[in-house]
Formats: structure tokens, C-alpha cells, sequence
């Protein structure tokens, strides 16, 4: 008989269960479990399939991430502005301590958040996450049950895993303690981003402001801010582990607080951070989706055969199709030329008009643009992407 491992729903325990179960007992907490049906491969196989016949038109992978999603709210691109309800969320305990346990070598924590019934609604950032798990699962190598999902999806009934900041913060700390030597880590976010003054006087940021994430109770609990970020993965990291962080949100070109910023003219660029930002000897490296003045913008993109539109976040998008499609031995100036090169293709595309933006409007240099930043310099165009 088929059998496989799920989490439980309270405490986080891995529970091995037959494929006819649908719910389960929990043998450390005895907490009871409903049983969802496993990802197929052949819905894999569907979504990939469709990045690599990404073309002259763009295909949607959405739809069959997201059937029957319904109408599309395209009016906002990403950014932080507007003064939304919030919904109630209960307190977070006092400890931030993880209660989930750490599984083999590669590990991820996902986290996407529309922001439901607010004014700043996103529209494609639980797609993002979906795309990226089936990314990171197939073409990576990472276990099932190595990847911690955060998302506000309306499906989603385990209150662990719901993006507010607390379990965020807590998230990040199961992703980074009890790493080690040869670990590879993966942090992603896909949501709204923010800046705000630096008042703390520590005196880290050139331009004085913090950028930060939002996770989806901020108005009541706060952002996270790059200083809380960087003490919370990037500090701890030990010598020999590398930690990827993928940012799909505004002004997040230096979000990490990392020391080194691969600029235009192909240099690093060291961004004072000051000794107390440093890892502890792993190499940390953060893809986000623009720079700290900037966008990421989010884009309905055209179904492959169904008709209508869905919704995925352009940054993302571009990281995945260029890592599918690229060749072999990928290097790190080669993923970012490659994706700034897809971004302004999809933002200057003709068929604008079909994507209800304004985006070919903007002047060619205030178009999104995805950075690189590190924790140390390193030959970008010579060193391997591999997660």
C-alpha cells in the first residue's frame, strides 16, 4: 500500500500516512489532521510545460495553478499606499522559537500575500509560491517536506500557516537554525514592500531608509524590516552554507542589508552595513525584484488555450522561465541580464493594452529592474547558480 508524509496540522510533526487516509491522529501533540490529496506529477508537468513554450505571447501557468479564480483586480501595480481594513489575527505566543523540526540539507520557506479585501489587493503572489515549490521540488531537488508555505490563500486553515508577521519571523527561524556546512536555504517573498526612515542610529542604510516586507497583518503588528531580516537569516548563517533569498516586492533591492550591491556598470558596489550584518561565514545572496526606488509589478498574463487572464508576479515569473530555459551551468550575471531582458519584454510588450497597465508609458529607465546582492563579492559571471 502507497504511503507518504504529511505535517501535522498543530505542532508541525512529520506523520507518515497511507494514501487512502484523510485524517490522522498525531502521535506527539494527538492532534487530529484532515488529509488533502497530494500534488500530482502530471499537474507538474502541465505548468512546466508551459513556461517552456513561453514565446511570443505570453502563456499563462496560472490557470492551472488558479482554475475558476475568477475576475482579475489589475488596477494597482505592487506598492504601499491605502489604509485597507485589517482582519482580526489572535496574538503570537511570547517564544519565537520554531516548532517545526529541520529536514535534511535543502530547505525553503515560501511566503505569498494578496492582502484579501484590502485596497492594495495583490493578485499573483500565492501563484508565485505554488510555481516556486514546483520548482524547487522538480528541478531542485528539494524534499516536499523540506518547504515551509506561508500564504493568506483563502484554502489555507492552519493558522501556523498563515503570513502574519509573528509566523514569519518564526518561519525564518526554522529555516536557518541547526544549519550547517554544505545547507542550501531558500527564502522567498511575494508581497508588499516598503521603505521608511532609519531611526534606529545605527547608521547602515547610505540613503537613511529601511527597506522592509509586509507581512499580512502589518497595519496591527508592523513590517519586518531589513535589520530584522538580517539578524534572523543572515547573521546566523555558518561557514558553508549559502542562503538565496528571492524577493518579489517593492523597493527591495537591498532588503537583506547585505554589503556588496552588483551595479550597473558590472562591480560591486559595498553598501556599509556595518560588522554586526555579517554572516557567520556562509554566503548569503539575495535576487530581488527590483531596486529600492523601484516597482515590482504584478501582470495578467494570457492563458494557453482556455481563454481569460490570470495573474503572476513579473519578477518571478522571469526567475523561473530563465532558469528552466537557460543552458546548463547558469551564471548569476547571466540570470540577471537574462531576466532584466524578459521583464522588459513583458512590460513593452504591443499587446499591452491586454494586460490593463500603463507600463510602456514609463520612461525606459524607472522600468523594473532585478538586483543582486551579497554577503561577500564573488565572480558573477564565472559562479553557478545552483540551489
Amino acid at each position: 500500500m502507497a504511503s507518504r508524509q504529511v505535517r501535522c496540522n498543530q505542532c508541525g510533526s512529520l506523520l507518515m500516512v497511507s494514501a487512502e487516509t484523510r485524517v490522522v491522529e498525531c502521535t506527539v501533540c494527538h492532534g487530529m489532521t484532515q488529509i488533502r490529496p497530494s500534488i500530482t506529477g502530471a499537474w507538474s508537468e502541465v505548468v512546466y510545460n508551459s513556461f517552456h513554450q513561453f514565446g511570443g505571447r505570453l502563456r499563462s501557468f496560472a490557470n492551472t495553478i488558479m482554475p475558476g479564480s475568477g475576475s482579475v483586480n489589475n488596477s494597482n501595480p505592487r506598492g504601499y499606499y491605502g489604509t485597507p481594513q485589517i482582519a482580526y489575527y489572535p496574538p503570537p505566543p511570547q517564544s519565537l522559537r520554531p516548532s517545526y523540526n529541520a529536514y535534511g540539507p535543502k530547505r525553503a520557506v515560501l511566503c505569498g500575500i494578496c492582502y484579501h479585501g484590502k485596497d492594495n489587493q495583490l493578485n499573483g503572489t500565492v501563484n508565485d509560491v505554488k510555481n516556486m515549490n514546483i520548482f524547487l521540488v522538480k528541478e531542485c531537488g528539494f524534499p516536499r517536506e523540506s518547504i515551509l508555505i506561508l500564504t493568506d490563500d483563502m484554502e489555507e486553515r492552519n493558522p501556523q500557516k498563515f503570513p502574519t508577521k509573528y509566523n514569519i519571523l518564526k518561519a525564518m527561524r526554522w529555516l536557518i537554525e541547526g544549519s550547517q556546512s554544505g545547507d542550501s536555504l531558500v527564502f522567498q517573498f511575494s508581497g508588499h514592500g516598503c521603505q521608511e526612515l532609519d531611526t534606529n542610529g545605527d547608521f547602515d542604510e547610505l540613503d537613511e531608509r529601511d527597506e522592509a516586507i509586509c507581512p499580512v497583518d502589518w497595519e496591527k503588528q508592523g513590517i519586518i524590516l531589513d535589520d530584522d531580516i538580517n539578524a534572523a537569516i543572515v547573521r546566523p548563517l555558518p561557514y558553508g552554507a549559502k542562503l538565496h533569498a528571492i524577493i518579489d516586492s517593492c523597493n527591495s533591492g537591498t532588503v537583506l542589508d547585505l554589503a556588496y550591491v552588483w551595479s550597473q556598470r558590472d562591480t560591486w558596489d559595498y553598501q556599509y552595513g556595518g560588522p554586526d550584518k555579517d554572516t557567520s561565514g556562509g554566503l548569503a545572496i539575495c535576487i530581488s525584484g527590483c531596486g529600492d526606488y523601484q516597482s515590482s509589478k504584478e501582470i495578467p498574463v494570457l492563458s494557453g488555450g482556455g481563454g481569460g487572464n490570470a495573474v503572476t508576479g513579473v519578477f518571478t515569473y522571469s526567475f523561473i522561465y530563465t532558469m528552466l530555459n537557460e543552458p546548463a551551468g547558469l551564471s548569476y550575471g547571466g540570470l540577471l541580464s537574462s531576466m532584466r531582458s524578459t521583464i522588459r519584454g513583458m512590460l513593452n510588450n504591443p499587446n499591452a493594452s491586454l494586460f490593463n497597465t500603463d507600463f510602456t508609458l514609463a520612461p525606459r529607465q524607472d522600468l523594473q529592474k532585478p538586483q543582486l546582492s551579497s554577503s561577500m563579492e564573488f565572480d558573477v559571471y564565472t559562479a553557478r547558480v545552483e540551489l
